[in-house]
């Protein structure tokens, strides 16, 4: 009953989708019936900034100069703990737009085509060895006020591309604390420290982090290591943007 509900529900957004009239998210133009990805039009989505140099294999920070198995010098002096973190596009422009969007805006029905692009990134790496797609969580009084999980949209739509069970309950936030955004770089990894607890189910099993957005990596840090507490065999994690 629940997976009929859930087919209906995206049916519903998505025909709304189609027969309303709409803009483009990003350059606000009249949006075409078939060429755009959910409210974003098929030039700015193709015109998204994609990370296409190397990537510090801990944070996923682009780096011009970096090559295979590159690590930031953040990351050589304390790296996260898991076995790689990846991201598909700069944290800019329009695809700034777009995740904001789909962030505080409502734009819920991004998740498909923003998956997508998590899935570009997990193909091109060949690592598909996990036993659960776990999202970044927020806390219940966060998601009453919002009334939706970005990265669990995310993670959800992820797993069904990727055939893995997406399964959320493994990781929760405990504290309510400021927005990571709200706050200067050398305060955050602070503001999450201690802020999340994992299941002890996760214990032995290779878990796959998803989130929308990675600025410091602190959150990323901190998810990992509330699994790796729990003894998860091994943590990677993916996001759509770097910034």
């Amino acid at each position: 009953m629940c997976a009929v509900l859930t087919a209906l529900s995206i049916l519903g957004r998505e025909t709304a989708r189609i027969v309303l009239h709409a803009s483009c998210v990003v350059c606000e133009r009249e949006l075409p019936w078939r060429a755009r990805k959910a409210s974003c039009c098929a030039a700015c989505w193709s015109a998204l900034p994609a990370i296409t140099g190397a990537k510090c294999d801990s944070c996923a920070m682009p780096w011009s100069a970096g090559g295979d198995g590159f690590r930031c010098l953040a990351c050589l002096e304390n790296p996260l703990p898991v076995g790689w973190s990846d991201a598909w596009g700069h944290y800019r422009g329009s695809l700034e737009r777009l995740l904001h969007a789909f962030k505080f805006e409502r734009h819920d029905f991004l998740d498909d085509s923003l998956s997508e692009l998590l899935h570009d990134v997990i193909r091109k790496r060949g690592d598909l060895d996990f036993d659960a797609i776990v999202p970044v969580p927020m806390h219940r009084a966060k998601l009453r006020q919002r009334g939706y999980n970005q990265a669990e949209l995310l993670g959800r739509a992820l797993a069904r591309r990727l055939r893995i069970r997406c399964e959320p309950s493994l990781l929760q936030k405990r504290f309510d604390r400021n927005p990571q955004s709200t706050l200067p770089r050398n305060e955050r990894a602070a503001n999450v420290r201690g802020a999340f607890v994992a299941s002890p189910r996760v214990g032995g099993r290779a878990v796959l982090l998803v989130d929308d957005v990675c600025t410091t990596a602190e959150t990323l840090r901190a998810c990992a290591n509330a699994l790796v507490a729990a003894k998860a065999a091994r943590v990677c994690a993916v996001v759509v943007a770097r910034a």
